[in-house]
């Protein structure tokens, strides 16, 4: 890891808050960046080599979680390996895995409901590239607080803001590093009951629970879950992918993540405390190679993470996570090997 070490130890690469004036410097000198904000800090920022998503959550490893107003958080990604900046529309999501580099990662961002984040969600899975080569990255959202919350992506090279796009910035590194996506899902399915849907959908309206189909506003209800604190987790291979709930209203269940047909899912069991679950998986492994984390609202929130310390990680908080397909209420990063 001595290149990938030397790269880190120069001074010049940061994952950090900034002030705006940093930002700026770096993308005056070249730096390939990726850079999470709120919009009039994005909208301010010269054209260059980067990609910007709207938020104001970020982690930091000296400060925790936090709410940011007048600086940024930026990820430098200048000497980690050759990178291009590209812009996707809702037609094009499938060829962001295919341009994605041989040897290399697509750190793509994409507004949260936009038609791109609902065609990304339901289809990324089904992509001919999906699993070939890692796309990571998160969906950028808003201030809670603000009555008309707008999600936005930055395109550093126009200087455009878009509503329904995807940016992405493309990272190729030497043939000898092989970068990795880690998922750090604090959810386990509570195993009280298994239940299945019918069709790929951000809003299912029905259940099947042993072959009965079942309202699932009303079974959510039964179970006391109208909170959305508790994902629905889904069993993919073995694998662990929460769907988070948006919002019970009337008969209607709108999700943060599709569900999939042929997928058993069950409530998550809760989490007593989300920081120290957190720093207790961050110990299990290295980190000194992670190149750059997001982590959810919805643990920011229900976790109660503001102002605290989650250990050796760093990045925008998100609504919703990339990692090959959608994801929620999960960390995701990618790291080098």
């Amino acid at each position: 890891m001595e290149w990938f070490r030397s790269t880190q130890a120069g001074g010049r690469r940061i994952n950090d808050l900034v002030p705006l004036s940093d930002a700026r410097a770096l993308i005056e000198a070249g730096a390939y960046l990726m850079i999470a904000g709120r919009p009039e800090a994005l909208a301010s920022l010269p054209r260059g080599n980067w990609i910007g998503g709207t938020t104001p959550y970020v982690m930091t490893e000296r400060g925790g979680c936090v709410i940011a107003n007048d600086q940024v958080f930026l990820t430098d990604f200048s000497g980690i390996g050759q990178a291009e900046v590209k812009v996707y529309d809702c037609e094009e999501l499938e060829l962001i895995s295919q341009d994605a580099p041989r040897n290399g990662f697509a750190l793509t961002i994409i507004p949260f409901q936009s038609r791109c984040h609902e065609r990304f969600a339901a289809k990324a899975n089904t992509y001919p590239t999906a699993y070939l080569k890692p796309v990571i990255g998160w969906i950028s959202g808003f201030d809670l607080t603000a009555e008309d919350g707008q999600a936005l992506v930055l395109d550093g090279i126009s200087g455009q803001g878009h509503q329904d796009r995807a940016v992405v910035l493309h990272v190729e590194m030497p043939s000898d590093f092989t970068p990795i996506i880690n998922m750090i899902n604090l959810f386990e399915p509570d195993d009280e009951q298994t239940f299945h849907f019918e069709e790929v959908s951000f809003s299912p309206s029905h259940i099947l629970i042993d072959g009965v189909r079942t309202p699932f506003a009303d079974y959510i209800r039964k179970r006391a879950m109208e909170h959305g604190r508790l994902p629905l987790v889904g069993g993919f291979s073995g694998a662990h992918i929460n769907a988070s709930i948006y919002r019970v209203h009337g008969d209607t269940v709108d999700l943060y993540a599709p569900v999939h047909p042929g997928i058993p899912y069950s409530f998550a069991r809760p989490v007593a405390d989300y920081a120290r679950e957190f720093r207790r998986r961050f110990e299990s492994g290295p980190r000194d190679s992670v190149l750059w984390t997001c982590n959810c609202i919805l643990n920011f929130v229900f976790g109660e993470l503001e102002g605290k310390a989650l250990g050796s990680c760093a990045g925008p908080v998100t609504f919703g996570e990339i990692a090959h397909q959608l994801v929620n209420q999960t960390l995701v990063e990618i790291q080098v090997l």
